[in-house]
């Protein structure tokens, strides 16, 4: 593979892994600690995520429990965690913080299968739309010392490269939308 379709796979491959990470913090049946992912906490004058200021474990299948190195810290999690899109109030007992998932009802599980679906079409258009500057780069090279057969060849090879991204990218959707649907 030449070094200008590298280019393209390299950027269709942080579009995956951007999807796998958004997808990763949208809640299943089970307590994921990847939910928490988002969430920033005010320490010392600046944003750090929980997971660095605290030890996250996950002691039942439906509840994180966040221990916080420093005592001070309980108050700020507790208070970043109610601020943010979360949706589940903190039990806090002065030295850790219990997050207790209850169980998702039919009609969230659908309104998440949407969210992972969307965020999948959201990943198909940025490949799409990296196979379109590749097509207009390509085109580009018209009347230099690459040849229209070695020009069309690239632009074979990203289309089929983009096919199988858009594979990798509807498989992930499936395998989640399973995941948020199993009870």
């Amino acid at each position: 593979m030449n070094e200008k379709l590298q280019t393209y796979e390299e950027k269709m491959k942080k579009t995956m892994a951007n999807l796998d990470s958004e997808l990763a913090t949208i809640r299943a049946g089970r307590a994921n600690p990847n939910v928490l992912n988002k969430i920033m906490v005010d320490y010392y004058g600046s944003p750090t995520p929980i997971q660095q200021v605290a030890n996250v474990s996950v002691p039942e299948p439906r509840m994180i429990q966040i221990q916080p190195w420093e005592k001070s810290m309980v108050k700020v999690i507790e208070k970043a965690i109610q601020t943010s899109d979360l949706g589940i109030n903190p039990a806090n007992d002065g030295s850790s913080i219990r997050l207790v998932f209850p169980e998702l009802t039919e009609e969230r599980r659908k309104e998440l299968v949407k969210d992972v679906k969307k965020k999948g079409e959201a990943a198909k258009v940025a490949i799409r739309n990296i196979r379109r500057d590749g097509n207009d780069a390509f085109k580009k090279l018209k009347g230099s010392d690459v040849s229209e057969d070695e020009i069309k060849d690239m632009e074979d090879d990203l289309q089929k490269m983009t096919d199988k991204f858009v594979k990798e990218v509807d498989k992930a959707v499936d395998v989640k939308s399973k995941e948020v649907m199993t009870v």
